[in-house]
């Protein structure tokens, strides 16, 4: 382990406080050197043992501030927060980032995670641990937490993975098969950024604005001893054979396909949580766990992961973008604040991990607290899906109508030369979870109803809460081998206001449904997205397209209408399919041989 790093804490030992912040490096088992930043709470005197909370990133622990006052520190406010609940904060550069050494063949590494193990070692031989550690973070930060749990060590008693992506192939990066191109460009280049410490061109600017940029903040934070900065420096080298994350899944199309340099296979389920099961659940970690129902499609990883893992988990999924920073229920108006505020969402997260990490603590049982969109209101339930739901078929009809009445025509189909032009723009739910695209407004969709294909039910005569995973099934004929589905599900006002619920989409190639077991519980169809499942349409005869559309929970109000709207692109957000450029033509069938419908798990009592 790292003597230089221990011996800088343990000479502090015999004085009566110690320090508020330090910078330094802890090296791991193959002498690759972590920077990690130690936070205390002000006055912690010689004796005292405390618990730690560690966070993770590979967008950098800390910028560095010319002033030299811990005040300006970018990371005072949280560490604050985490000194003030009882707690010290450990904040890490990932390998190959920030001011770490090292480098990164992909994201969230075995290697990366196992870093995260030798680090709680670090901390429990330190003089005021008291040999129980936490992890949290949003995000890349949250991946981390669950990836530490990977590790089984025994000091780690709980997590906080917030706003995480459990399987990062499936809910973010290739969801239904499709690559999120827009997006996943853009994440990137900016790490490719962050990586090189460029920090000038991460805030898009040069020149003279550029110089007195650097003025003030020169880029990431230097640990202590690196006074020269000779030793950022040399790490900054090393990042240099980095992978460039949409570099790479530009040549990459299934899960099982080689990632990068060296050629890494499985690098979709090795760097997310959902490759690593087995070892979470034997950790017994207990996990508090936030998601949005409109961020990307992690909300579906959330609720794997609690239908899979025996761990203890208290979830909350809620209106919010990434992060919970804005509030993203679609009938509400764009500047609704945010609920909980970040004072209340804080506090719940200390509550939790009190109750592992302090002594006395009384540990909770496992429950899914939800918000159902357009009703203002939350549930609490211990099983899923909740009770009092059952499943109703809509099937796809004649005149653009969705019914509850099954087709009894031998014939019918509807005829859709694919718009490659359509999109749901920047402010959607894929690029608010790694795009920056920041709060989720899709706006009225009204003007779509010419550009795609869309059913619309009659007006409801009741409220109806929809809760849970809606499947799709798609009985289609293309001139093309290949091409991408996506399906909304829509509200539709009595003033002809068209809202935005939750969508799926599915890769044509990616439509076989496997008979292998998942690694982790789906409530619809198992893809297996592996390159021998591959399975190419025939032009012109009919294929089963069955895929689910991403969780959610919505009252549809009385008066309003559903609506199934399918497209075959969002040029912002998704590759186009075919590869080849081609512009397919796509036919629906919606006859009594080939029902295509739509399932939706819809309350029991009404308004539920």
């Amino acid at each position: 382990m790292a003597l230089l790093a221990t011996t800088l804490i343990a000479d502090l030992s015999d004085a009566a406080e110690y320090p508020r912040n330090q910078s330094l490096y802890v090296e791991m088992r193959d002498g690759v050197r972590i920077a990690i930043d130690v936070w205390l709470p002000d006055g912690l005197a010689d004796g005292e043992v405390i618990p730690a909370l560690m966070q993770a990133t590979r967008y950098w622990r800390a910028m560095e501030h010319t002033s030299g006052r811990i005040e300006d520190d970018n990371r005072f406010e949280l560490a604050n927060r985490v000194n003030g609940a009882g707690y010290a904060f450990i904040f890490v550069d990932a390998r190959g980032s920030g001011a770490s050494f090292g480098w990164r063949a992909y994201e969230r590494s075995v290697e990366e995670a196992t870093d995260y193990g030798e680090i709680v070692d670090w901390i429990i031989e330190q003089p005021w641990s008291n040999q129980r550690v936490g992890a949290f973070g949003i995000s890349y930060a949250g991946n981390t937490a669950e990836l530490l749990a990977s590790r089984k060590h025994p000091a780690v008693k709980a997590i906080a993975p917030l706003f995480n992506d459990f399987d990062n192939f499936e809910h973010l990066a290739f969801p239904g098969g499709a690559f999120t191109q827009g997006t996943l460009s853009r994440w990137g280049n900016r790490n490719d950024m962050m990586d090189r410490n460029a920090l000038c061109e991460l805030r898009d600017v040069s020149g003279d604005e550029c110089e007195a940029l650097k003025q003030t903040w020169p880029g990431v934070k230097r640990v202590d001893a690196d006074t020269s900065g000779d030793l950022l420096a040399q790490a900054i080298r090393e990042h240099e054979r980095n992978v460039h994350a949409a570099h790479a899944a530009a040549g990459y199309e299934y899960r099982d396909d080689p990632w990068g340099e060296g050629g890494v296979v499985n690098a979709g389920y090795l760097g997310s949580p959902a490759g690593h099961l087995p070892a979470i659940e034997a950790s017994g970690v207990a996990m508090f766990i936030r998601a949005g129902w409109q961020d990307a499609a992690t909300v579906n990883g959330t609720l794997s992961r609690y239908l899979t893992l025996g761990n203890t988990q208290q979830v909350y999924i809620g209106p919010w973008d990434h992060g919970a920073r804005n509030d993203a229920d679609p009938f509400h108006p764009v500047d609704t604040e945010v609920f909980p505020s970040d004072d209340e969402q804080f506090a719940q997260m200390f509550s939790f991990f009190d109750r592992y990490l302090k002594e006395g603590g009384t540990p909770i049982e496992s429950s899914i607290t939800y918000y159902t969109l357009g009703a203002d209101r939350w549930n609490t339930t211990v099983a899923w899906p909740p009770a009092g739901f059952a499943d109703q078929p809509w099937y796809l009809s004649a005149d653009g109508e969705l019914s509850t009445t099954a087709p009894r025509n031998e014939s019918g189909a509807d005829t859709y030369q694919v718009d490659f032009d359509v999109t749901t723009g920047r402010h959607n739910r894929w690029f608010t979870n790694n795009g920056g695209g920041g709060d989720v407004v899709y706006g009225d969709r009204r003007d779509m109803h010419e550009r795609l294909l869309t059913y619309t039910s009659e007006p409801f005569d009741v409220d109806h809460e929809i809760t849970g995973h809606p499947i799709i099934t798609l009985y289609v004929r293309s001139t093309h081998e290949d091409g991408l589905f996506i399906a909304y599900l829509e509200d539709v006002a009595p003033d002809g206001r068209v809202t935005y619920v939750t969508e799926g989409q599915l890769r044509a190639v990616m439509r076989r449904v496997s008979d292998d077991p998942p690694l982790y519980r789906k409530m619809g169809p198992h893809h297996s997205q592996l390159r021998a499942d591959a399975m190419p349409l025939v032009p012109g005869e009919v294929a089963e397209l069955k895929f689910e559309l991403w969780a959610t929970s919505v009252l549809i109000r009385k008066g309003h209408r559903l609506r199934i709207a399918v497209a075959g692109a969002d040029k912002d957000t998704f590759a186009r399919y075919p590869l080849d450029g081609g512009e397919p033509t796509i036919t629906i069938e919606r006859n009594a041989r080939y029902p295509s419908h739509v399932v939706l798990p819809f309350s029991t009592a009404g308004d539920h």
